[in-house]
């Protein structure tokens, strides 16, 4: 009895192991969505930061350096909808992993059920 104590015991503790390793991955993988949205965010407010010195150009001087800034701010908007559609991806898939440790811990409990009526 004390060695099937000891094995469900050790069953627990490994259940719980599993389940902090589950949560911590989740926890990652929600991270690196949101650093994506981060790098989004950031990039469009270098874009905006371009595309208005494009504007004072444009307004100033009707030339080819206006329209050079137009296109490089044109590119970071890009860059940054790129990047929050990498951000959006990595939030679903972290929404899609569902670590479920109460069901490890279910069938080692029916098992050792069954091995006592054994």
């Amino acid at each position: 009895m004390s060695k099937v104590s000891d094995q469900l015991s050790r069953l627990v503790r490994d259940e719980l192991q599993l389940a902090q390793i589950q949560l911590a991955e989740k926890g990652k993988r929600l991270g690196m969505g949101a650093g994506f949205f981060a790098v989004a965010a950031l990039i469009a407010l270098y874009a905006l930061g371009v595309l208005l010195a494009a504007a004072v150009l444009g307004l100033a001087v009707v030339l080819p350096a206006w329209l050079s800034a137009l296109i490089i701010g044109v590119v970071l908007l890009i860059i940054a909808g790129i990047a929050a559609f990498l951000g959006k991806k990595k939030l679903d898939a972290s929404k899609a992993f569902q670590p479920k440790p109460q069901e490890g811990l279910k069938e080692d409990v029916d098992a050792v059920k069954k091995g006592i009526q054994q």
